[in-house]
């Protein structure tokens, strides 16, 4: 996925102001607009227009973009947004304006998500739902928990800058959440105007990245590292999981990409989740003369080619 300079598709600087990219905008859509543009690509130039515009012209979605460009990522860079990307930064709820954003790039719906209209009723005063992204632990889904979150909510000025300050929030997390669920926190939105009802607060739910396991849904999958000896005359061992510790027994013969799978102990979902337990040989290192020592003697009495459906 390649990185977008949102200020170059506009033709504008890092530092203009809101006017000055509504006028940007205004000019490139007289320019692209498919009605008008007889370019044969037109469509295509006007969706880029319209979804860096959707970016630069919300003071939120650009207060992080512009915390993601500090990174220094360049247009056309291979870019991977971190697993945290965005957690715990507030958008509003009030969705985009173009029509064109339901084909927003990659690149865009990784970063906010795909575009989705807020429909409020002429004849309501609610306040706007707020969004933000949040982190928890794996074993928060599989128990329940009581969480504290923080939250960056931006904040606008008379002049229309953009200052974050945080928000702390006491959340429950409910038993066997996925994520990609959202929690809904009634009346901790943006408040209503003439005494209308505050909208909610929806905060969407991803799981603290973790070297040793993923997630696919409701099934997890651990990495569970073995000696040479485990794996090549099997074990009965102790394993800490989501779920608790648990008695594994490993057969014979086992080999490294090999999985176990532990009926209905994934994610406590209904109907719940397996827990795969990915077996990983790791070899003790030979630094030490006894060492290398017994691995002489393996290479001797043990004649073993790795490499033999290979030809060599």
């Amino acid at each position: 996925m390649e990185f977008k300079d949102y200020y170059a598709t506009l033709g504008v600087s890092k530092t203009a102001s809101q006017d000055e990219i509504k006028t940007a905008y205004r000019k490139l859509a007289r320019k692209y607009h498919p009605d008008v543009s007889k370019e044969q690509d037109a469509e295509q130039k006007m969706q880029a227009v319209n979804e860096a515009n959707a970016v630069l012209s919300d003071p939120e979605k650009r207060a992080a973009y512009d915390q993601l460009g500090q990174q220094g990522y360049r247009a056309g860079q291979d870019f991977q947004p971190p697993p945290d990307w965005g957690s715990g930064f507030e958008f509003s709820g009030r969705g985009f304006d173009h029509g064109d954003m339901h084909d927003a790039s990659d690149f865009f719906s990784q970063l906010f998500g795909r575009a989705s209209r807020t429909h409020h009723s002429s004849h309501r005063a609610r306040g706007e739902d707020r969004h933000a992204r949040v982190m928890i632990d794996l074993a928060a889904s599989y128990q329940g928990a009581s969480q504290t979150l923080n939250l960056r909510v931006p904040q606008t000025d008379a002049n229309g800058d953009i200052s974050l300050h945080d928000e702390t929030l006491q959340v429950q997390i409910p038993k066997g959440i996925r994520a990609g669920q959202h929690l809904r926190i009634t009346g901790r939105g943006h408040p209503g105007f003439n005494g209308g009802e505050a909208g909610d607060l929806y905060l969407e739910v991803q799981f603290k990245p973790s070297p040793q396991s993923r997630i696919d849904g409701v099934d997890v999958y651990l990495t569970l590292p073995l000696t040479p000896w485990e794996a090549a005359l099997g074990a009965s061992l102790s394993v800490p999981t989501p779920a608790g510790t648990m008695q594994v027994k490993i057969p014979a013969h086992s080999q490294t990409g090999k999985k176990l799978r532990l009926k209905g102990r994934g994610i406590p979902a209904t109907p719940p989740g397996d827990l795969y337990l990915e077996l990983s040989i790791v070899l003790p290192p030979a630094d030490t003369p006894r060492a290398r020592e017994l691995y002489e003697a393996m290479a001797k009495d043990l004649p073993f080619n790795p490499r033999q459906q290979m030809g060599v």
